[in-house]
């Protein structure tokens, strides 16, 4: 009797748990961590135009996350993807679409940003 006890327990509980799809990320910090993360990030456009990126170079601030919007505007272009190696970020980049792309600059310096054959590039400069 007992053992069925513990067992109807077990079975609730895990029912009453939520429940986490291998597709979801589940960060490691609160939801007041995260708001203040979010209230702090700094939003920057890019577009890809038969210029190649523009504009070419972006300013950031170190320490605040940067939500990087790629719009490719232009069918006729190598720039199809964008890969910055400093971020390990490779992401293909559709026409018309905005790519939304997520990266949190810790320290000072210069990262190049480039399609994928590297031949068009930009610099994020984290100040």
């Amino acid at each position: 009797m007992l053992a069925r006890s513990a067992a109807l327990a077990c079975t609730l509980l895990a029912l009453s748990l939520p429940r986490v799809s291998d597709a979801e990320v589940v960060e490691p910090v609160g939801p007041a961590r995260r708001a203040e993360a979010a209230s702090r990030a700094q939003d920057l456009d890019l577009l890809v135009t038969k210029e190649g990126f523009v504009p070419s170079t972006l300013r950031v601030k170190s320490g605040a996350p940067v939500r990087l919007r790629v719009t490719r505007k232009v069918e006729r272009t190598c720039v199809t993807e964008i890969v910055m190696k400093d971020f390990d970020v490779k992401r293909t980049l559709p026409l018309d679409q905005p790519v939304s792309i997520v990266i949190h600059p810790k320290a000072k310096g210069r990262h190049r940003f480039s399609c994928g054959m590297d031949m068009v590039a930009g610099v994020l400069e984290v100040e």
